[in-house]
């Protein structure tokens, strides 16, 4: 019979693991409190949270919830980035920091509800944010817009230049 803190842990990793969009997996070995704080601070902004469970107990919840098998990747001291919403906002935010201490190692990830190894993780962090997305889409719509306002502009622009020579002409006369 296990005991019931493991009980209570799994029930409230059941919990986390059902509120979340997804998962990364990463290895913090050597991280300093400061370092795990600032981490973590930083992770919250972007809507992600990193929590620290037994690898165990994570596989069972994993299972649970119906998602893939990632028992192979749960190995050593991992610690669970959480995100609520976007994954690439989460994943720039661990690359910044893995890029800065060069501490933290990217272990993999349950993404779209699809399992994926250290640099199927590592890609989300290379991806254009939601905002940068909406910037583009909001540009590509409008080009051809704008163009189209140039295109019907120009009869009018252009009488409005030929209209002036006259004037210009018959002042200059």
């Amino acid at each position: 019979m296990p005991a019931q803190s493991k009980i209570d842990m799994l029930e409230k990793i059941n919990e986390t693991i059902g509120a979340s969009k997804g998962v990364f997996f990463i290895d913090y070995r050597g991280l300093t409190v400061k370092e795990t704080e600032a981490l973590r601070r930083d992770l919250r902004d972007a809507g992600a949270s990193m929590k620290v469970y037994k690898n165990n107990l994570v596989d069972i919840a994993v299972k649970n919830a119906g998602l893939p098998d990632v028992s192979d990747k749960l190995k050593g001291t991992i610690a669970y980035v959480f995100y609520e919403n976007d994954p690439v906002e989460a994943a720039k935010v661990i690359k910044k920091h893995s890029e800065a201490l060069k501490k933290i190692e990217w272990v993999g990830a349950i993404a779209d509800g699809q399992a994926l190894d250290a640099e199927g993780a590592k890609a989300y962090a290379e991806l254009a944010s939601r905002e940068e997305l909406m910037a583009q889409l909001v540009y590509v719509m409008a080009s051809p817009l704008t163009g189209i306002a140039q295109v019907c502009a120009g009869p009018a622009r252009g009488l409005a230049t030929a209209l002036q020579a006259v004037v210009d002409q018959k002042n200059a006369a």
